[in-house]
């Protein structure tokens, strides 16, 4: 008989290197595992017989059977859903599609706790069986076609397909358990765990078992082994289920089931509507981010039902990107059973139940907030893609603008939000203010803040590498205006907008050679009124094209686009500028000019260009004042 060798790719052979020396604390997960992929191999198959021609007069009754032979130590699942073929088994057993599977890879830490943690969240389905087998088959048979086969491993490296019999559609998983691994030959054990984790999967599962019981009277009693088959779950749809009718801990482990996260979820949210509409949403906030939640091929976490029949899992219209973490699942009465994925995309019933939904996860999210470490956890892990979400979200924006959380020069290390700042403004205060950059450290420190401070005014400090794309387009919050205390108006409001025509003539001749000697390292050179303590600062300039610069830079499209010139401030009040308006050293003052350009560009987190430069210059006036 023919039979192929194949290698696993090595990211599954990494998978399994770390199954196999069971990061997991608790193995039983494995079957929660292999019955999930069951039941999506059913909802596949039954989506197709209402859609696919060639498959609508199939004979199926969707169902998982489990059986075990303690003597020979096995354990056997299989179902009579999709099945597989050749080219299926290579793809779904021997790689792994996700692309970022690399990127889960490198976050693991070797803390076995942390780690089996984050295998549940990637979910590793199928390979998780390795933990508790020295050897797996696959026999599996692709609905609508003629050929099985058998796919064989002992997680080693290599695994070999052949071509085999098999009489129905399906697939049946034997696996060969460890010597150590017997508990999951125990008809109570694999209740127990079916009963913990997959209640509520929503097809029936059987246990087949053997059961032996005494028959006839006295001198004639003999022992009768009678073959038994039960069902062993509720298979009912959860989402189906009243609220009140379910327990909470059902709503844990139903989430540890469609999401593959070994963790408890944050909180959830379950809703029946009625109508004009008939749908049920069940969704769940999870409490530690997917490691895919900031990759553009991220998987999505919602799964669309019609009638209970499962449509999709891979659709990310749901919900908008920016709710791209919740986790859960969609059942409508009203779309068609053959709706498209280009449907779907365009229908007016999916739009409205998506509205609705975002605006329920929304009013869950406010809830959260009523407990401040709580919502600090959930902020910590999604914070950045509800900022997505202000820019993206037009409709929402003033809701998603209360959840926002940032760092203030009053805010003593914790975050704050924009009520709370709204609060503490001092009388007289026009505006809500911040300072946008890079580098939260270096904002706390920067010499932009003097004049606020020294006003007592507080400062939101925007450090995220995403809040200098959103927060430029925040005008406002709760009708008060928000202004970057680089902007004109901001000055303004201070009563310092100017510096008075005394001080700017006196300074002419300085500000001449400064502009001389920094040339086209600057945009222009002018004297700021902002500086308490500071000699110098750089402020980017406000026009449309910087705007546009600072964007791109900020999404990493700069390319080929020229190179923003800053904008030079110096103080006229520090003792560094009035001494040089005393000095006849022409070339010097060049010298100090530079120097206090790349002093601002540092205090602002910017790089300099010529470091050697910069050392030397600051190197021979060291020497000099010796």
């Amino acid at each position: 008989m023919f039979m192929a060798k194949h290698t696993f790719q090595t990211e599954v052979n990494q998978l399994l290197d770390l199954m196999i020396h069971s990061l997991y604390s608790n193995k039983e997960i494995f079957l929660r595992e292999l019955v999930s992929n069951a039941s999506d191999a059913l909802d596949k198959l039954q989506y197709l017989t209402l859609t696919d021609e060639k498959l609508k007069s199939l004979n199926f009754t969707p169902r998982i059977d489990i059986a075990f032979d303690s003597e020979k130590n096995t354990l056997t699942i299989s179902d009579s859903g999709v099945g597989m073929n050749e080219a299926d088994l290579i793809e779904n057993l021997g790689t792994i599609a996700k692309s970022g599977t690399k990127n889960f890879l490198s976050k693991l830490s070797g803390d076995k706790k942390k780690d089996s943690a984050l295998i549940g969240q990637f979910g590793v389905g199928f390979y998780s069986a390795f933990m508790v087998a020295s050897k797996i088959i696959v026999t599996t048979k692709k609905a609508g076609e003629s050929q099985a086969y058998a796919w064989i491993s002992d997680g080693s490296g290599e695994f070999d397909i052949e071509p085999c019999e098999k009489e129905t559609h399906g697939s049946e998983i034997k696996l060969y358990l460890k010597d150590d691994e017997k508990e999951f030959t125990s008809r109570w054990r694999i209740e127990e765990i079916i009963k913990k984790y997959s209640d509520h999967i929503p097809f029936p599962i059987f246990l087949h078992f053997t059961e032996s019981k005494t028959e006839g009277e006295e001198e004639n009693k003999k022992e009768v082994i009678e073959q038994k088959c039960e069902q062993i779950n509720k298979a009912s749809a959860l989402w189906r289920v009243a609220k009140k009718d379910l327990k909470e801990e059902e709503y844990k482990e139903f989430y540890k089931t469609l999401s593959y996260d070994s963790s408890e979820p944050l909180s959830w949210i379950h809703t029946k509507v009625e109508g004009t509409l008939e749908y049920t949403t069940l969704f769940y906030i999870p409490q530690s981010a997917p490691f895919d939640l900031y990759r553009v091929d991220y998987k999505s976490g919602v799964k669309l039902y019609v009638k209970r029949v499962f449509i999709t899992d891979d659709d990310k219209e749901l919900l908008p990107p920016y709710l791209r973490f919740v986790r859960g699942i969609i059942d409508s009465e009203d779309l068609p059973l053959n709706v498209s994925r280009e449907i779907l995309q365009q229908n007016k019933i999916l739009a409205t139940i998506k509205s609705a939904s975002t605006k329920k996860i929304l009013s869950e999210i406010d809830a959260l907030q009523k407990d401040t470490e709580k919502y600090a956890k959930f902020y910590k892990e999604f914070g950045r893609c509800l900022k997505e979400g202000v820019y993206s979200d037009f409709e929402n924006k003033e809701k998603l603008m209360e959840f926002l959380r940032f760092t203030s020069t009053k805010s003593e290390g914790k975050e704050i939000s924009f009520k709370t700042y709204k609060e503490r403004m001092i009388d007289g205060q026009k505006a809500i203010y911040y300072l946008q950059g890079e580098d939260l450290e270096l904002l706390k420190s920067s010499p932009l803040l003097d004049a606020f401070s020294k006003k007592g005014i507080e400062v939101m400090l925007f450090g995220d590498e995403i809040d200098g794309i959103v927060m430029p387009m925040v005008q406002e919050y709760d009708k008060t205006p928000l202004r970057a205390i680089t902007s004109k108006e901001a000055l303004e409001d201070l009563g310092e907008a100017s510096i008075d025509e005394q001080t700017q003539e006196k300074f002419k001749g300085l500000l001449e050679i400064f502009k001389e000697a920094l040339g086209d390292e600057v945009q222009e050179v002018r004297l700021s009124a902002r500086l308490v303590d500071a000699p110098s600062c750089v402020v980017e300039a406000e026009d449309q094209n910087s705007a546009m610069l600072k964007m791109m830079r900020q999404m990493g499209m700069q390319g080929n686009m020229p190179e923003s010139k800053p904008i030079l401030e110096l103080n006229p009040n520090h003792t560094i500028l009035t001494r040089m308006l005393m000095s006849n050293d022409r070339e010097k003052t060049k010298e100090i000019a530079h120097l206090l350009l790349e002093e601002a560009k540092l205090l602002e987190g910017g790089k300099l260009k010529d470091v050697n430069a910069f050392v030397k210059r600051l190197n021979t006036l060291l020497q000099a004042s010796l």
